[in-house]
């Protein structure tokens, strides 16, 4: 039998400090801070008063909090207007809000070769 396939929806709230790394088949909100990496094989948002320090790879990401490490996103990297990062990042898209804070790398336009977390079929 296989797994549901609807979204998972995980939040690490405001308050939270997370030292480790995430793996998630779905999306994921951090309003917390997370000392670590993160892969999912859906969305990545940053909130306002998120935090990540560490790697990001997952399909689409929204940051709008700060990260300093690497973003790889198979598809849309948003940044908006209140976010603050100091990245190498990879993606397909990039979209830049006015007011971002952008230092570091960035590659894109290409396929990216991203590695998500293998989907579990029980």
């Amino acid at each position: 039998m296989r797994e549901m396939e609807s979204p998972v929806r995980n939040l690490i709230g405001n308050g939270t400090v997370i030292k480790g790394d995430i793996e998630s088949s779905g999306d994921i909100r951090i309003d917390g801070r997370l000392i670590g990496s993160l892969k999912s094989n859906g969305k990545v948002i940053i909130g306002q008063t998120g935090m990540l320090e560490g790697d990001i790879t997952c399909k689409q990401a929204e940051i709008s909090g700060n990260v300093k490490g690497t973003i790889a996103t198979e598809e849309l990297t948003a940044l908006k207007s209140t976010s603050k990062v100091e990245v190498e990042l990879t993606t397909k898209q990039l979209l830049i809000e006015v007011g971002a804070q952008f230092t570091g790398k960035c590659s894109m336009g290409q396929a990216s070769t991203v590695e998500l977390p293998k989907q579990k079929i029980g």
